[in-house]
């Protein structure tokens, strides 16, 4: 079938004929109907920071029907509508078993990694030689094979070219706030980062019927197209000469009650801890930072009981919490048009990393 292949760093994607071996035991095979891309393919792709991995195939936000299943896999089945997911749920390990934790010590997201768990061999090739995996998933091919504790089962009816974004950035948002932050109706909420995982911590912000939400971005032209997800104000850390937690204490009375930070810069994580109010604010880290970053704060903050606390996957387990997400959308409750600026064919994804490089999408 046709993939999309990246040889190189930071060199555009070449589409070619790979071949997918059949799945093995816990694995599946999916055609993959409709894939996006999100910051994080731009990130691995770029490897500025990270052990390059090439060739590869990129991609882990997608929709699609399973093709046929490995040995042993008992709760899918071929014609099963999925959304493959980078990081799993085993079901057999203590986070699995755990209610509070989505952090599957089998399947967690692994960025080093670049064949199969079973045998650690790839299950794509060109002409008998290996391409590697991204994070259990790579999506950007018409068929793939995953782990079948990364496959999420959901809804028949629901509309693939929709519901694909699901299954990374928009839950990793929207749960942050529904699941971690927990804003009470009325509450007020801060959202650093205004990007499509920023944009769906504010949609969560929304459902949960928050009374004032305050969109942080130090580029204004992202403000206008946040309105559209609940966003009530903005703050541009550049137009003040003041520490911006100030300024969103002086408009808050005091602080917001929970705030949700979603860029990975560790000034905006003591800015989105220092800036909830005293007493009961919490605020909730999503971004990931660069491996040697460090963040400073007085405990003077933690003792005037305001809480830190962070999120993974906006702590949704992939089998059992996703496909009530996509539940979400089909009972008109969350609204996933508004996240989707571009639609490109397959064959010009190139397309869709400039405009995610230039910022336009």
């Amino acid at each position: 079938c046709k993939a999309a292949v990246a040889w190189e760093a930071g060199k555009p994607l070449v589409m070619e004929e790979v071949e997918v071996a059949p799945p093995q035991k816990h694995e599946v095979r999916i055609k993959i109907l409709f894939t996006s891309l999100c910051h994080t393919d731009v990130y691995f792709w770029e490897a500025k920071g990270q052990t390059p991995w090439f060739p590869r195939i990129f991609g882990h936000e997608a929709g699609g029907i399973v093709e046929s299943i490995g040995e042993g896999v008992t709760d899918l089945a071929p014609g099963d509508h999925v959304l493959p997911i980078f990081t799993g749920e085993c079901g057999d390990c203590p986070h699995c078993h755990s209610e509070e934790s989505n952090m599957c010590d089998l399947l967690r997201i692994n960025t080093e990694r670049g064949g199969m768990i079973h045998d650690g061999e790839s299950r794509f090739s060109i002409n008998g030689k290996p391409i590697h995996h991204f994070v259990g998933t790579s999506t950007f091919s018409e068929y793939t094979v995953v782990h079948s504790g990364q496959v999420a089962k959901i809804n028949p009816d629901a509309p693939l070219d929709k519901v694909c974004i699901v299954s990374c950035g928009l839950s990793t948002g929207l749960g942050a706030t529904l699941n971690v932050a927990k804003p009470k109706k009325g509450q007020s909420v801060a959202i650093f980062g205004l990007g499509a995982v920023g944009l769906a911590a504010a949609e969560g912000a929304r459902i949960a019927g928050a009374s004032r939400i305050i969109g942080v971005d130090l580029n204004s032209k992202r403000f206008d197209e946040a309105k559209k997800f609940g966003v009530t104000e903005f703050v541009n850390p550049k137009d003040h000469d003041k520490p911006v937690q100030q300024v969103i204490a002086e408009m808050t009375d005091g602080g917001v009650d929970r705030s949700v930070e979603c860029t990975g810069s560790v000034q905006a994580m003591i800015q989105a801890f220092e800036c909830v109010h005293d007493g009961w604010g919490v605020a909730v880290l999503v971004g990931v930072p660069s491996k040697d970053d460090a963040f400073k704060t007085h405990p003077m903050n933690f003792l005037n009981e305001r809480t830190l606390k962070g999120t993974f996957f906006g702590n949704y387990k992939p089998k059992t919490d996703i496909p009530g997400v996509v539940e979400k959308y089909m009972n008109k409750e969350l609204e996933l048009e508004k996240f989707i600026t571009h639609t490109v064919p397959f064959s010009e994804i190139n397309k869709a990393f400039d405009y995610m490089l230039k910022g336009e999408s």
